[in-house]
């Protein structure tokens, strides 16, 4: 008997401790999941640790408020946007771009963030401004210059194109349909957006 509960025991799987950074990406992950799941107001400290199969002493010692816990796994999480387009035109390119930011709003990370922004109060919602600006909207909008600067060197583009409002458009549009709206973007949408505000703002006005 003392060998069948011994050979019992010995069977269950066992699993690997895991420390430092392999134990802290299992947490990120286990947040994001959770944040996909169940949403902002949804989502434990609890919960986050069984989803990373780890005591919840372990998420509490590196992330002490939720808050912090979610800012970081979406930073880390969030995909980078780190080349712009370069199809031969300024529509191509801007398609492109949006296309892009799109895949971002949809990824796991897009979603949670979204979820975020959506759920959260304004005390709250503060705490994520610096997430949202640096992982989405300036890598954006830096893209977008590169874009525009092309165009201009092209001759497809107004030099007075170059400015702050025209850099913050898609940026803006995307965030406000998503917020707002609680609507998506397809395909024929981003077309759209392109067409009807982008390349008549940024049209050479000899055109």
């Amino acid at each position: 008997m003392v060998t069948s509960r011994w050979s019992a025991a010995s069977a269950r799987p066992v699993s690997p401790r895991r420390r430092g950074a392999v134990l802290e990406r299992a947490i990120l992950d286990a947040a994001l999941e959770q944040l996909g799941a169940v949403g902002w107001k949804g989502l434990t400290m609890e919960g986050v640790a069984a989803g990373a199969q780890t005591g919840k002493a372990a998420v509490y010692r590196r992330w002490p408020r939720k808050e912090d816990l979610v800012a970081d796994a979406l930073v880390t999480g969030l995909p980078r946007m780190e080349t712009a387009p370069d199809l031969g035109s300024v529509r191509e390119d801007l398609l492109a771009l949006c296309r892009q930011v799109r895949r971002i709003m949809y990824s796991p990370p897009g979603l949670a963030l979204r979820a975020v922004i959506h759920e959260c109060d304004q005390v709250q919602a503060e705490r994520f401004q610096s997430v949202i600006v640096g992982g989405v909207v300036e890598p954006t909008v830096q893209l977008l210059r590169e874009v525009i600067m092309r165009g201009i060197e092209r001759g497809d583009v107004r030099p007075d194109a170059a400015n702050g409002y025209v850099f913050d458009a898609v940026p803006a549009m995307m965030m406000y349909r998503s917020k707002m709206c609680l609507s998506e973007w397809s395909d024929e949408d981003l077309e759209e957006m392109i067409d009807q505000l982008m390349v008549p703002l940024l049209r050479p006005h000899a055109a």
